[in-house]
């Protein structure tokens, strides 16, 4: 492999091993956020889980103006939800969209943005390592130069 072909593919490596990371941060920071602003507004209200998955829980809450809200996107956090449980959660009043249960934060997008950055950091390693041994091959297979 040209020397030249290397280095720019591990520099894309490398930059893609970077927007990875940046995913992460803008993981943590936007649930950061979003608990910013539901504590900075928050109201607190049991609500019924009317669906839930591995990565989603819908909810039906009633403010205390008798309004009832389904957040558009589900709960912030929705781990180990069942259908029919009833739970509190806190929401931003000045937006019901954004619910979270009660006690959850945004501490807990730590373990999978860590995850998504290491796994992606591992797969550029991986990938670096093997350009430079498809390079390293390439040029052993080479005649030397007679000059």
């Amino acid at each position: 492999m040209n020397p030249t072909v290397q280095r720019y593919t591990q520099i894309v490596l490398l930059c893609i091993g970077a927007v990875v990371t940046a995913i992460a941060v803008v993981l943590v920071a936007g649930c950061h956020h979003n608990d910013s602003q539901i504590d900075a507004n928050k109201g607190t209200v049991i609500a019924d889980v009317v669906s839930a998955d591995a990565l989603h829980a819908a909810v039906n809450l009633q403010t205390p103006d008798g309004q009832i809200y389904s957040p558009r996107l589900g709960l912030l956090y929705p781990t180990e939800l069942a259908v029919g449980d009833r739970i509190s959660v806190d929401y931003d009043i000045t937006n019901p969209d954004l619910a979270r249960p009660t006690g959850r934060d945004w501490k807990l997008s730590l373990t999978p943005a860590l995850s998504i950055a290491v796994i992606g950091w591992l797969a550029v390693i991986v990938l670096m390592l093997l350009v430079a041994e498809v390079s390293r091959r390439l040029r052993l297979r080479r005649p030397p130069a007679s000059g």
